[in-house]
C-alpha cells in the first residue's frame, strides 16, 4: 500500500495546500501505520478493517505516544482511507466507526506583561546580535507570528512605514498583520543599522540574517530565546510559541474580539482560538481568589 501514500501526499499538496511541516507529520504517522498493516498481512487497501485501525491505535498507546498525537495520527489515517474511496482504490473507509483518543485540552503557556518586559530588556545593548534579537522579539510579541512565519520573512514583505507585513501561514495562505509602533520601531532599527553588516553585498532577501549573513533558521531562533530567558532569568520553560500565546492572551485581555484575533493568527477554524479564552477566563479566576475577601 505505500504506492499510495505517495499519490495521498500530491493530493495533501496540490488539491489540500497543506503546509509542508504539516505533509512531513501526515507522512511519518502514515509510514509507521503503514509499517504496522504490512505486519500484520494486510495487503491491499480492501484487507484493512477497522479492528486493525483499533489495534494500531493501542499499539501506539501502549508505546507511550500522547494522546494529541494518537489523535493527529487518527485524522492523518481517516484522510488518507476517504482519499483511497475518492480515487476509488477501496469500496469503504474502516476509519470511519473509530473514535479520536480523548485530548486535555492543555491550555497554553504564556507570560504576563511584565515578564514580557524582561524578556525584551534581556537584549540590551547596541552589538548587532542584542539589535536583531530585540527585533525579533518585538515583533513576534507585535504580530503573533509563529517561528516559521517570523525566520520566513522578507524584507519586500515588510511595510513598516504603513505598519504592516504579509506573510504566508498555514496551507501557504497569506495573511496581513498590523505592526505596533513599538515594533517598527525596533525593526527599522535593526535593517539601518546591523542588518547591512551582515549581509554588505545587500544578497539575502530575508529580513532577520545570522552574524554570517545567512537567514535564520527556526533552530537558531531557538537558541535565541533560549539565551535571553536565561538572562532575564524566567523560569518559565519559554519557546516561540510563548510569544504568540502571549500576544493572543493579551490581546483578549484588553478588549480584542475574537475573529480579529483568529485572522491575525491566521488560524482557519475560530474554535482554535478560543482556547485563549479559557486562558483569560482562569487568569481571572486565579486573581479573584486571590484578592477577592472572600476569595
Amino acid at each position: 500500500m505505500n504506492e499510495y501514500l505517495d499519490l495521498f501526499m500530491g493530493y495533501l499538496a496540490v488539491e489540500k495546500g497543506l503546509a509542508a511541516n504539516t505533509r512531513e507529520a501526515y507522512s511519518r504517522d502514515l509510514t509507521r501505520y503503514l509499517d504496522f498493516l504490512e505486519q500484520q498481512g494486510r495487503r491491499a487497501s480492501s484487507d484493512v478493517t477497522p479492528a486493525d485501525i483499533a489495534a494500531f491505535l493501542v499499539r501506539l498507546k501502549d508505546g507511550g505516544i500522547a494522546p494529541r498525537s494518537r489523535a493527529r495520527c487518527l485524522s492523518a489515517i481517516r484522510m488518507f482511507h476517504k482519499f483511497l474511496m475518492i480515487e476509488n482504490y477501496c469500496a469503504e473507509n474502516p476509519s470511519a466507526i473509530i473514535e479520536a483518543p480523548r485530548t486535555l485540552h492543555k491550555l497554553p503557556e504564556f507570560l504576563d506583561t511584565h515578564e514580557i518586559e524582561r524578556l525584551l530588556a534581556a537584549c540590551a545593548g547596541s552589538s548587532g546580535e542584542n539589535v536583531r534579537d530585540r527585533a525579533m522579539l518585538e515583533l513576534l510579541y507585535a504580530t503573533g507570528l509563529r517561528v516559521s512565519e517570523l525566520v520566513n520573512l522578507k524584507l519586500r514583505e515588510v511595510n513598516l512605514e504603513a505598519g504592516y507585513l504579509m506573510t504566508v501561514g498555514k496551507g501557504d495562505k497569506e495573511r496581513l498583520v498590523p505592526i505596533g509602533e513599538s515594533a517598527r520601531e525596533y525593526v527599522k532599527n535593526y535593517i539601518e543599522a546591523v542588518r547591512y553588516k551582515f549581509d554588505p553585498q545587500n544578497r539575502n532577501t530575508f529580513l532577520f540574517l545570522s552574524r554570517l549573513g545567512d537567514s535564520m533558521t527556526r533552530q537558531a531562533f531557538w537558541n535565541i530565546i533560549k539565551k535571553r530567558t536565561k538572562i532575564a532569568e524566567i523560569r518559565k520553560n519559554i519557546s516561540p510559541h510563548t510569544l504568540r500565546h502571549s500576544f493572543a492572551t493579551h490581546l483578549l485581555e484588553n478588549g480584542a474580539d475574537l475573529r480579529s484575533v483568529q485572522l491575525m493568527l491566521g488560524h482557519a477554524d475560530l474554535s482554535s482560538t478560543q482556547i485563549y479564552t479559557h486562558v483569560t477566563r482562569e487568569r481571572l479566576k486565579r486573581l479573584h481568589q486571590k484578592i477577592h475577601p472572600r476569595g
